[in-house]
């Protein structure tokens, strides 16, 4: 069996998709008898980072990542984030000749420039650096791949996603879920800049609208928004129970690599609306059946509420952990020069 070091600076107590993943990830791996060691910012002394106290920043120097790793031994070394913790276990790589690989999760450029004057351009020379120093970089979509090849990435190879489909189930339909009319239209996710939350606050539509979630924004949206309830975090059975209450769940992100909360509401049997941007385009198109993707917001909430639960519910079943964790170690593996499976 394999030793695997996975690193990241996204970790809990963040609340999203990459930390969800990474967790149902490594969760699979040792079912399968590998052994992990993370490395990860709860391992150091660590500070919140200004208006995102949930993320936190690991004050470490590179000589105590380099200790911990050569402690482990690993057999490969899996580097999930750009962050400072990825760059001492990317500068150890390189150092000893260890093969790596890494994941391209979040749209690091748009999401620096939505707060700071910086080009992207600038950022993703940055950015690009950084993952072509690697043996293979893994990307959740067909979509993303393409972009980022066009931007000069190299040795790109697919990482989807899955669905905890014994949580995220569909339940019988209450008359007035929350104490409000229906149709229901719920958003999931972090309250924040980068998710273009307003797109679906300001869209006129029949019924309700909720948001689930908490972030930066939120305290200023309830204030703009005072008919939307707004709900805070949740987490579990809770967070599945109130998904599977809406009519339509609105994803008007246009800056995420997936959407694991496109997952969680299809599984729950909710229809899904959405732009056809990377992530809901790679994850809903072909599907017309079980969601509706509009460059229209509010013409796709609209449209969704014909879509089939049965069809949502469907399409989640074709995305399992068990098949991507397939994909993640043998992507893993190839980095070494390792082929689990023919091509």
């Amino acid at each position: 069996m394999a030793k695997i070091t996975i690193v990241t600076d996204a970790w809990h107590p963040q609340v999203n998709g990459v930390v969800r993943s990474l967790d149902s990830t490594i969760e699979e791996v040792r079912r399968l008898g590998h052994d992990i060691m993370l490395v990860t910012p709860d391992r150091f002394r660590n500070i919140p980072l200004p208006s995102y106290p949930e993320i936190r920043i690991a004050l470490t120097r590179y000589s105590t990542v380099a200790k911990e790793i050569d402690k482990f031994q690993p057999s490969f070394v899996h580097i999930a984030t750009e962050g400072p913790l990825g760059f001492y276990a990317r500068k150890w790589c390189l150092k000893n000749g260890m093969p790596f690989s890494t994941s391209y999760h979040t749209r690091f450029p748009e999401y620096v420039s939505a707060r700071l004057p910086l080009p992207q351009s600038l950022l993703y020379g940055f950015v690009r650096r950084f993952h072509n120093a690697g043996n293979l970089c893994m990307v959740a979509t067909q979509s993303l791949e393409t972009e980022l090849s066009l931007r000069g990435f190299k040795n790109l190879k697919r990482w989807t996603r899955g669905i905890d489909q014994s949580l995220y189930t569909p339940q019988p339909l209450v008359e007035r879920p929350f104490g409000l009319p229906r149709p229901i239209f719920m958003s999931v996710g972090r309250v924040a800049v980068e998710k273009n939350v307003p797109a679906f606050l300001e869209l006129e539509l029949p019924g309700s609208k909720v948001v689930v979630g908490d972030g930066p924004d939120r305290e200023k949206l309830q204030r703009a928004f005072p008919d939307v309830l707004f709900t805070g975090s949740k987490f579990g059975k809770e967070l599945a129970d109130h998904y599977a209450q809406a009519d339509v769940f609105v994803f008007p992100s246009k800056t995420d690599t997936f959407g694991n909360v496109i997952l969680e509401a299809l599984a729950c049997g909710v229809p899904v609306a959405a732009y056809p941007v990377t992530g809901p385009a790679d994850i809903l198109g072909g599907h017309p059946d079980a969601s509706a993707l509009h460059e229209d917001l509010r013409q796709a909430c609209l449209n969704a509420l014909t879509s089939s639960r049965i069809a949502a519910r469907d399409l989640a079943k074709t995305f399992t952990w068990e098949a991507a964790t397939h994909q993640f170690l043998e992507n893993v593996m190839r980095a070494n020069g390792i082929t689990l499976a023919a091509e």
